[in-house]
């Protein structure tokens, strides 16, 4: 029952326990689909740190006097499945890489949002020791999140443009000579008709 704000802050940690338990499942999953290695070791030292951001629940949860399991995260779980899609889907590395960025980033935004919430409730109800620890781990998400957008904007997005570039002028080459020899077979019959016509026969 949420009828207090220590039973909403309780609920508040229960579900980001899950959240992050259930990180802990998918970011291997993640590192092991990435083709960049930039972006394969900020996910595996993402990994470290969520390993960090479980215990500091559990400490926070033993702080309160309460056990930090019995509640599943439903958008966590929601979102992950979209990362799961991602892995499965078929691409070029570096798009597929963009797109596991967008999947995790999401992620981030909601643990930011919702350990944002945490030290407000932990604020508001003079929870001082409980504030510190959220602002760590809030800290670590908005750090990771940078660190993917800079992964995502200075390496994996000009890669993919230039892998498009690469390819389209590997197209524009191969129809380009193939034009080129159905021009020189052509030029014949053109010349010859031309001369028909200039000459007056074959009307």
């Amino acid at each position: 029952m949420l009828d207090t704000l220590n039973s909403l802050l309780e609920e508040q940690i229960k579900d980001l326990y899950n959240a992050e338990s259930q990180l802990l499942k998918a970011l291997p999953k993640m590192a092991k689909a990435s083709t960049s290695e930039t972006l394969k070791d900020a996910f595996e030292s993402h990994l470290e740190e969520t390993r960090v951001h479980v215990e500091r629940l559990q400490q926070i949860a033993e702080t309160l006097g309460i056990k930090p399991g019995g509640k599943k995260c439903k958008a966590m779980e929601g979102l992950l499945e979209e990362g799961k899609e991602v892995i499965e889907e078929e691409g070029t590395g570096e798009v597929r890489d963009a797109a596991l960025i967008i999947a995790a980033q999401r992620v981030e935004h909601y643990e930011i949002s919702a350990y944002g919430s945490l030290r407000a409730l932990a604020e508001a109800l003079g929870l001082e020791e409980i504030v510190a620890l959220a602002s760590e781990t809030l800290d670590e998400e908005k750090a990771a999140d940078e660190k993917l957008t800079g992964i995502c904007t200075e390496e994996i997005l000009p890669a993919a443009l230039q892998t498009e570039v690469d390819e389209g002028d590997e197209e524009g080459e191969a129809e380009g000579s193939a034009n080129k020899g159905a021009g020189s077979s052509l030029k014949p019959v053109v010349r010859k008709k031309a001369q028909r016509d200039v000459s007056g026969k074959g009307k």
